[in-house]
């Protein structure tokens, strides 16, 4: 349900021997979200994965799903779960109608047409109905990816665990999944790993950055996107600034002002304490200088992959 809480970990640990896989992990993720769980390759989220779906059992910490514990109750967990991994299998001569009734007979004991009606909205959902009855030899990678999802989706799970859904696609067969992971908001909470940066930026409401096995950063995709740091501010200048300057660095809702002026241009990245006197005054105070012309205005926008390079960058220059 939008609003609850459908994973939590408290101190989430797995080691082998010497190695640390998996080091104090606390997060949590709402029900209906889009949730991107980000790391390099060895950082630490298939283990999650595998400590999420009761595969292995963590050194330290716990965690539950559904309110249900992670170990004791991981078979149960798994009966609302769908999975799809990284690089879904299927028997080639089979159409994807056939496909998904062969997986939804494990699920569904009823009516035949009952088990039809839901493989068909299951195809609608991810955009296969028109290739319903072909052979899946013939598919693109896109549209296998999008038949995985299908299947992982063909039992009303509350909870989509999917491994890399984009990787290895083209612009337009990732597009298409991202499609379908926007359209599954309504009916499930996703929870996915990724390398695909932009992807997160375009659809993930809260993201989690691993790295060695540790969290990194973890909040909403607005807060990192943001910085994390407080709010920022890019301005570009026409004329004398110099007194525009005084007058905004002066004001007690204003961190810090840094200026760069070239060719009668000046541009400030402005730091501010206070984000809703910021959104008040500041352009205010700029537009009643007539010495100024403001010709660009606007909040700072991080992009998440720099974000993310200065976290693992960072750790590895720690070692």
């Amino acid at each position: 349900m939008p609003g609850s809480t459908v994973i939590h970990t408290q101190g989430l640990s797995k080691s082998y021997k010497d190695i640390h896989a998996l080091k104090d992990l606390s997060m949590e993720v709402q029900g209906n979200s889009i949730f991107g769980f980000l790391g390099p390759n060895g950082a630490g989220k298939t283990t999650t994965m595998k400590l999420l779906l009761g595969l292995i059992r963590p050194t330290a910490g716990g965690g539950t799903v559904f309110g249900r514990d992670i170990q004791r109750d991981s078979v149960e967990i798994r009966s609302h779960i769908g999975y799809l991994p990284q690089e879904p299998r299927f028997y080639e001569f089979m159409s994807a109608r056939e496909t998904l009734e062969f997986v939804a007979g494990f699920y569904f004991k009823g009516p035949s047409k009952l088990v039809k009606e839901r493989v068909s909205e299951t195809l609608q959902l991810v955009g296969l109905e028109d290739k319903a009855d072909r052979p899946i030899k013939g598919f693109s990678g896109g549209e296998r990816q999008r038949l995985g999802i299908a299947q992982a989706q063909v039992n009303y799970p509350d909870l989509l665990i999917l491994d890399e859904p984009a990787a290895s696609l083209d612009p337009l067969g990732r597009h298409d999944v991202l499609e379908v992971l926007e359209k599954l908001r309504k009916y499930t909470t996703v929870f996915y790993s990724t390398h695909i940066l932009d992807d997160v930026q375009q659809i993930s409401d809260t993201v989690a950055i691993l790295n060695k096995g540790q969290l990194a950063a973890y909040g909403s995709i607005d807060t990192l996107l943001a910085g994390g740091g407080g709010t920022v501010y890019e301005v570009t200048l026409k004329g004398d600034a110099a007194a525009a300057e005084q007058r905004a660095g002066a004001q007690p809702w204003v961190s810090k002002i840094q200026a760069k002026e070239a060719n009668g241009v000046t541009r400030w990245v402005v730091s501010v304490a206070d984000e809703e006197q910021a959104e008040l005054h500041l352009l205010r105070l700029l537009l009643e200088d007539p010495a100024l012309v403001v010709t660009e205005f606007g909040r700072k926008q991080f992009e998440l992959e720099d974000i993310f390079m200065q976290i693992v960058q960072g750790g590895q220059n720690g070692r």
